[in-house]
């Protein structure tokens, strides 16, 4: 179970806010509220700083800057970097480090860093509007945090997400666990994304991608329409660096999706095996090999992957795509060449997704009774404002979404069922949840994960604990969908944020 960075401070809050008064609240700074509705508890301005204590610390420093980034031989966009680099940099801490990160803006626009999957103190939290004001072009921020948990991570900006990690601006975070040191032979970090190379990305959905997820039953068809270019580590195709292995070597392939779109890598058959999901070990006693492995948007997967024997190989999307083409790792032996290598083709596809994945830990030993219940329909609708597609959460579009209300060590349940057509990735900040049903049918082994990725028609139950104090987001981690309102807080009763949506600082979680 993750053990969560809480401190002796209260962070972050709301008293009694329903749908309208949540929405003045968030644009109203520090002016009148409506009738019967108060400030309480502490803000965020006043806490204290996380401090090292006796623990070892672990300094970094960060500058988002642009910067023209190669993602293979003659084809480059023009992308916005931290110090450089697409992903940027690979920030590799110990458990029970103290971490402190520099942030540096050198970009024209605001920018911040969230944590992703990191349960850490609600002010350190990174998103702009909510846990604090976007750093300013020519500022800098500094991020403060113990590495309390063991995994696989990730950072990325949260100002204006569906064009910022669009554009680079993230990079993988490892936890390692100092037991675990030697146990793999090989180890690589593998960020998944999808670029738009050689078209404009015009907007953050188009409508004829949408109607076509209704029309085919794709739930990525609308994200498919935006992206012409699969990339691991930021570069496709040829420029892919390969793994070096030898027959009989196991690597451990922390996977991370930093797209807005699913993807899927294939094994050859027997050679893989699920780990860990978001920083959780996997059960032994579930099912976690497969010859296909699938991760969502904001997901992360490690995979187990042992050479069998010296023949050259390429793991990577499945088909035979250009875009397919452009996501395959080539793992060669000593003496062979990547022209030597083939696709690896398991003749029995067997597909192991994260939310169906037990593990070790869990946080709940039996179904637990819950204080607050929250059902988060997931649909799409029309923008009347702007005349477009939406996407909503019980027929409502951020931030005038209905916020889950939750007092300090509640136990929440959230039931939430995709009525659309479109896959939805829904990430909760600062807390672990465990996943107790899929559609309808209680898990003999329940998982416990920060992403559920919910495909069209499929539902899910979860239930988490209300312990770590503050605003804390809950989105769908296809930015795109975001972006157009797919997003809601988890709204502890005894804090508050003093910052604004929008304003001077141009506030723009989504």
């Amino acid at each position: 179970m993750h053990r969560l960075w809480i401190g002796s401070a209260l962070i972050l809050g709301l008293i009694g806010i329903g749908i309208g008064s949540y929405l003045f609240f968030f644009s109203s700074g520090s002016g009148s509220l409506p009738d019967g509705v108060t400030r309480g508890g502490q803000s965020i301005a006043s806490l204290e700083t996380t401090n090292a204590a006796d623990r070892p610390e672990k300094t970094f420093a960060l500058t988002a800057e642009e910067k023209e980034w190669t993602i293979e031989e003659k084809e480059s966009v023009e992308a916005w970097t931290y110090n450089g680099t697409v992903p940027g940099q690979e920030l590799r801490v110990e458990q029970g480090d103290f971490v402190q990160v520099d942030l540096t803006n050198n970009l024209d626009v605001p920018v911040t860093i969230h944590w992703h999957g990191v349960n850490l103190a609600n002010n350190m939290d990174g998103v702009p509007g909510l846990t604090q004001d976007a750093v300013q072009p020519g500022e800098s921020f500094t991020y403060k945090f113990v590495a309390e948990d063991a995994g696989t991570y990730w950072y990325h900006s949260h100002q204006h997400s569906s064009k910022q990690v669009d554009k680079g601006l993230y990079g993988p975070l490892v936890i390692e666990d100092p037991e675990e040191n030697g146990d793999y032979d090989v180890e690589e970090t593998l960020m998944l994304d999808e670029w738009p190379v050689h078209q404009a990305k015009d907007g953050p959905a188009s409508r004829q991608g949408m109607m076509e997820s209704r029309r085919s039953g794709d739930g990525e068809a609308d994200t498919k329409d935006l992206y012409d270019t699969f990339t691991v580590n930021g570069k496709a195709g040829e420029a892919i660096d390969p793994l070096e292995m030898e027959q009989g070597e196991t690597a451990r392939l922390r996977l991370v999706n930093a797209g807005f779109q699913q993807h899927q890598l294939a094994f050859p058959e027997g050679s893989a095996e699920v780990i860990a999901v978001d920083g959780e070990k996997t059960s032994s006693s579930g099912d976690s090999s497969a010859n296909i492995v699938e991760i969502a948007p904001g997901e992360r997967i490690d995979v187990a992957y042992t050479k069998q024997d010296q023949t050259p190989v390429f793991l990577g999307e499945p088909g035979d795509n250009e875009k397919a083409r452009d996501m395959r790792i080539p793992v060669l032996p000593e003496g062979t060449s990547r022209s030597e290598a083939a696709m690896a083709s398991p003749e029995t596809e067997t597909t192991a997704r994260g939310a169906d994945q037990s593990t070790d830990t869990i946080l709940f030993d039996q179904v637990p009774e819950p204080d607050v219940s929250y059902t988060m329909d997931l649909s799409m609708g029309m923008d009347m404002g702007g005349g477009g597609m939406s996407f909503q959460i019980n027929g409502r579009t951020f931030p005038d979404t209905p916020p889950i209300q939750v007092q300090d060590g509640d136990i929440v349940k959230v039931e939430i069922e995709n009525n659309g057509s479109m896959n939805h990735p829904m990430h909760l900040h600062g807390h672990d949840f465990q996943i107790q049903s899929k559609d309808g049918t209680t898990l003999e082994q329940p998982g416990v994960k920060d992403l559920v990725h919910v495909k069209p028609g499929e539902s899910y139950t979860i239930y988490f604990e209300a312990n770590n104090q503050g605003e804390w987001l809950f989105h769908c981690h296809d930015n795109n969908h975001a972006e157009l309102g797919m997003s809601t807080i988890v709204d502890y009763d005894s804090v508050y944020s003093p910052y604004d949506l929008g304003g001077d600082a141009d506030n723009h979680p989504s």
